[in-house]
């Protein structure tokens, strides 16, 4: 199943991508859901082609996009389909093209399968827990490195330039990016050591990245080192943390400094 899955989600990313890169720098209709959070016509072009080409293929299987009403039925299903048909709306509107399609496939509560397509730099990240994972259909893991010094860490631009990494400027290698879901790919493709906020985050933002940076052999856990679990009735999760694993426990206590900030 999770073969087929794959195969599938991968051509619906690649589809939902092209749709979106047809609005990239063109007019398009920006409307705001809420505090710096936009929607605009390629979300809604990427997430009618998710729906159609994911659901129609398994239409047993649950759904919880974030541009749909959520649909509480998904609670009961096994099998769950969780996407952001464009993770990093901003930086789209910005022309930065730092945004992902993002689709996590979640088994029980595990995320087991994730692909996370950017259509404009054209990089695909493709897994699921038993093949391991692919960029750009080479086969990659997550990095070797060990301890702070000379880490590389994918970050907010938000963040850094509210100054919560300051005092760790000369110690890791800090490299500000858009999406959250396209943070988690550069880490299970071993481009970076580690991405983390402990700001809260969505079940969509993340669904797919968790998947592949353990599939990787990395590590991804909540700001209190909890695994995640998902496909819950409230869908924020506790704060990121997704690493190589060898830097995990370096990470989180990088993050306890920077919430003294918050």
């Amino acid at each position: 199943m999770l073969d087929r899955a794959l195969d599938v989600a991968v051509a619906a990313a690649r589809e939902a991508g092209a749709a979106i890169r047809g609005y990239y720098k063109d007019a398009y209709t920006v409307k705001e859901k809420g505090e710096d959070n936009p929607l605009t016509d390629a979300d809604l072009a990427s997430d009618r082609i998710l729906s159609d080409r994911l659901r129609g293929a398994f239409p047993d299987f649950g759904w919880f996009s974030e541009e749909q009403v959520d649909d509480a039925s998904r609670l009961r299903s096994r099998e769950v389909w969780i996407v952001d048909p464009l993770d990093g709306t901003k930086e789209f509107t910005l022309g930065i093209p730092e945004f992902v399609v993002s689709i996590g496939l979640v088994v029980e509560g595990e995320a087991v399968l994730g692909v996370l397509y950017n259509p404009i730099a054209d990089e695909l990240f493709a897994g699921h827990a038993r093949a391991g994972v692919s960029f750009n259909g080479a086969p990659v893991r997550v990095s070797s490195h060990v301890g702070l010094d000379g880490a590389r860490i994918v970050c907010s631009r938000t963040e850094m330039k509210k100054g919560w990494f300051d005092a760790y400027q000369s110690q890791v290698k800090l490299q500000p990016l858009g999406s959250v879901a396209y943070k988690f790919g550069r880490v299970a493709a071993g481009l970076a050591e580690a991405t983390f906020t402990p700001q809260p985050r969505n079940e969509w933002d993340i669904c797919a990245g968790v998947a592949l940076v353990n599939a990787a052999g990395g590590r991804a856990t909540n700001r209190h080192d909890v695994p995640y679990r998902f496909n819950n009735p409230n869908p924020l999760v506790d704060g990121v943390c997704a690493t190589n694993g060898r830097v995990h426990p370096d990470i989180l206590g990088l993050m306890r400094d920077v919430e003294k900030k918050v």
